[in-house]
């Protein structure tokens, strides 16, 4: 079920990587410029996914410029946790994470189990395979939260008025 939309989401994972740059792009994606959107992760000891940015290419989001941050390097560029509405921590690590940085801030934090993807498969298909598994249950989330996407009219109700 929709809920309120949020002015401002922060995505995390663990790394940055893979979960929350899809995330982050999905949203954009769907909803533009409705709400300032980013994303984080504990760590930022890797780049970003070949396969996160393969997978994300095939519904139209770009992530082959995403640079990964963690939260310490969004404090340090300026961006404040009591800024957003709304954190959305897609793994076990990352919500503790959000939940210990936001605990004097008056915000709310979502936790959605997504698969991690990145330990699975041994052929080229088989990872494919479960990192779309993975941007699927993003976008399937995020869809079920936000409601139907701004800018895409195959997702929009059909109660829409023809010109």
């Amino acid at each position: 079920m929709a809920g309120r939309f949020p002015s401002s989401v922060l995505f995390c994972c663990d790394h940055n990587a893979v979960r929350s740059p899809m995330a982050e792009g999905l949203m954009k994606k769907f909803y533009g410029q409705r709400a300032y959107v980013q994303s984080a992760g504990v760590k930022n000891d890797l780049d970003i996914d070949g396969f996160a940015v393969t997978v994300s290419h095939e519904l139209g989001v770009e992530l082959d410029r995403h640079r990964v941050r963690s939260f310490d390097e969004m404090k340090e560029w300026g961006d404040d946790l009591s800024g957003f509405d709304l954190v959305v921590a897609l793994s076990p690590a990352s919500q503790r994470q959000a939940l210990e940085l936001t605990r004097f801030y008056h915000l709310d934090v979502e936790y959605w189990p997504i698969l991690d993807p990145t330990g699975i498969g041994e052929s080229r298909e088989a990872k494919l395979s479960a990192y779309r598994q993975t941007r699927d249950q993003i976008r399937d989330r995020i869809l079920e939260r936000f409601g139907p996407p701004d800018n895409d009219p195959e997702q929009t109700p059909d109660h829409k008025e023809e010109p």
